[in-house]
């Protein structure tokens, strides 16, 4: 197929290269260079999303916000100048999901099909196609883009319409801010009493506490390893999403907004680019400990 992709950054390269591995001729668009493995495997640099647009029938999306999908669709030399009656637009961006049901429309207007279609696993499940794909849109735009997507990732859901996989994918960065915030807090805790954290993780992950987020993150926070990930920065805006929507729905997120809140401590003390299991920085400035000296 002749598939586009706009975004190549940490986690758009690696997927965009699966697609290309696979033999589909891929049209790239980027805000700086084109990765050089992208290149050397053929993928063809286009000057804007509008050259993207006309020369792909599939084109994915992999940007950091929503002012960035809503300019690179219909701002100048977007995607809607380029795009044509048949062509399906498929933003695996994590985004506002009102937002998503406002450009689903446009792009219906224009004659095409829009898939949302964001993902959880990082850098490691990009590179590793092993991603978690949760997407909205229409049953059969979803049906066509599956094969695709079976290149990027391993548990992919049809959630619902336009906007339910942005709803799922705020959904999940809920659960997962909670989770790095109650492991930090526990490997603080830990720490601070005097017990060695690497032990206290290990007998954790043999019991109900176990979670990825413990055998991942608790790793990083006791190694000291902070290398970028799913930087903070992109996590705060998840969780801004979160709890806006909560506003506008009129349901109570306390303890999302608590995590908010560590987030934002961490990226006061210019901390915003870190990986986000560095929230238990923000944890260690309060208690005057760190879980463990790298």
């Amino acid at each position: 197929m002749k598939l586009g992709f706009i975004g190549l950054g940490i986690m758009g390269a690696p997927m965009a290269g699966h697609l290309r591995a696979a033999g589909h001729e891929l049209f790239v668009h980027t805000r700086s260079s084109v990765p050089a493995a992208l290149r050397e495997a053929g993928a063809v640099a286009c000057a804007d999303a509008t050259a993207v647009a006309q020369k792909a029938d599939v084109i994915f999306l992999m940007l950091p916000d929503t002012p960035d999908v809503e300019q690179v669709l219909f701002g100048h030399a977007g995607v809607a100048a380029g795009l044509s009656a048949g062509k399906t637009v498929v933003d695996m961006s994590s985004i506002s999901p009102m937002a998503t049901k406002a450009f689903a429309a446009k792009i219906a207007a224009l004659g095409g099909d829009y898939l949302d279609a964001p993902v959880s696993g990082g850098e490691v499940g990009a590179k590793a196609a092993s991603l978690t794909i949760m997407v909205g849109g229409s049953e059969a735009a979803f049906a066509r883009v599956l094969p695709l997507f079976q290149l990027m990732g391993k548990n992919i859901t049809h959630v619902g319409g336009s906007g339910d996989g942005q709803t799922t994918k705020v959904a999940n960065q809920i659960i997962v801010a909670l989770n790095i915030a109650a492991v930090s807090e526990a490997l603080v805790f830990a720490s601070k009493a005097g017990a060695d954290p690497a032990k206290v993780r290990q007998a954790l992950m043999g019991g109900f506490a176990s979670s990825r987020i413990l055998e991942v993150h608790g790793e990083r926070m006791i190694k000291r390893s902070f290398a970028p990930g799913f930087r903070i920065r992109l996590h705060q805006k998840d969780l801004g999403l979160a709890l806006q929507g909560a506003r506008e729905l009129g349901v109570s997120l306390p303890q999302t907004a608590g995590a908010a809140q560590l987030m934002q401590a961490c990226a006061a003390h210019g901390m915003a680019d870190l990986d986000h299991s560095a929230l238990v920085k923000a944890l260690e400035l309060l208690a005057h400990h760190e879980v463990a000296q790298g």
